[in-house]
């Protein structure tokens, strides 16, 4: 939940304005701004480029995926795996945006270790991809963003383990 939506439900469930501090810390959600959008654009813009780069140093490391009878054997189970990349990549955007790992834990992570182990998913491989996506995308940015994002990989992967 972004810290905007926290602070009013804080407000509203005691039935009163904001105090100075939720101010200043909302003040200071609002000037970083500029800087996560900026962020999701860049990923929004390459986003391509990302998970396919991923992908591929992802077939590499973990061969027996693209094997016959692995999880992505096959161009139609290959599509599945990179439209799978490019959905947590999707997500990370959504919670740079709201600078808060929760469209994450909300939209994405609820039930999928449960999902992939029922469709014989290897999960590891999953947070592999993601792991993959963490390092085509970061070596495209600042040390300052990095940081920013590495953040919400970082609780995917997790999420995923």
């Amino acid at each position: 939940m972004s810290l905007i939506i926290k602070s009013i439900l804080n407000a509203d469930a005691e039935a009163r304005y904001f105090r100075p501090g939720e101010l200043a810390q909302i003040k200071g959600f609002n000037a970083g701004a500029a800087s996560r959008l900026r962020l999701v654009q860049a990923l929004t813009e390459n986003r391509e480029r990302i998970v396919k780069q991923s992908a591929n140093q992802l077939f590499q490391k973990r061969p027996d995926i693209v094997s016959p009878g692995g999880n992505a054997y096959g161009q139609e189970m290959t599509a599945t795996c990179l439209r799978d990349m490019d959905y947590y990549l999707r997500l990370i955007t959504y919670s740079i945006v709201a600078g808060d790992s929760t469209p994450i834990q909300e939209i994405g992570v609820i039930g999928v270790r449960e999902m992939y182990r029922s469709l014989g998913t290897p999960i590891e491989a999953v947070a592999e991809s993601i792991r993959a996506m963490k390092y085509v995308a970061t070596s495209m940015m600042s040390v300052e963003d990095r940081t920013e994002v590495d953040t919400y990989f970082d609780y995917l992967i997790g999420a995923m383990q």
